[in-house]
């Protein structure tokens, strides 16, 4: 059963792009893959609801963010780094270097093929 199915309060974020069914719509995988993570942290008490919501919608608020919404999930993924570095587990430096390491690894992938960690030419 999703988190979505069980009601998570993450799975009815404000402003969370959903389908007619009301299931979230993700604009690239890697929206999905934040969400998830974001949603097992919090099952596994990493942080509350509270601080989620804080937390995003500071970021969504933040000076410069598109008024359509397009930027919806790097908000979500700013404020994900955010509140992780708040909480000490991990700090903006390691999101940054795994981020960039992400990137070089996309850049380095054949089209068609699975995108990688191991394909990052610097790791």
């Amino acid at each position: 059963m999703s988190a979505c199915e069980t009601g998570s309060p993450l799975a009815r974020s404000p402003g969370l792009p959903k389908s007619r069914e009301g299931d979230p719509v993700f604009p690239e995988p890697w929206a999905a893959e934040a969400f998830a993570m974001t949603v097992h942290l919090h099952a596994r008490g990493v942080f509350s609801w509270t601080e989620w919501a804080a937390a995003l919608s500071a970021e969504v608020r933040r000076p410069g963010r598109t008024e359509d919404g397009s930027d919806y999930f790097d908000c979500w993924v700013e404020a994900l780094s955010a509140l992780l570095a708040a909480k000490g587990i991990a700090d903006a430096e390691q999101i940054l270097g795994l981020q960039r390491s992400w990137q070089r690894a996309a850049e380095a992938t054949p089209h068609g093929q699975p995108i990688e960690l191991a394909n990052d030419p610097q790791r």
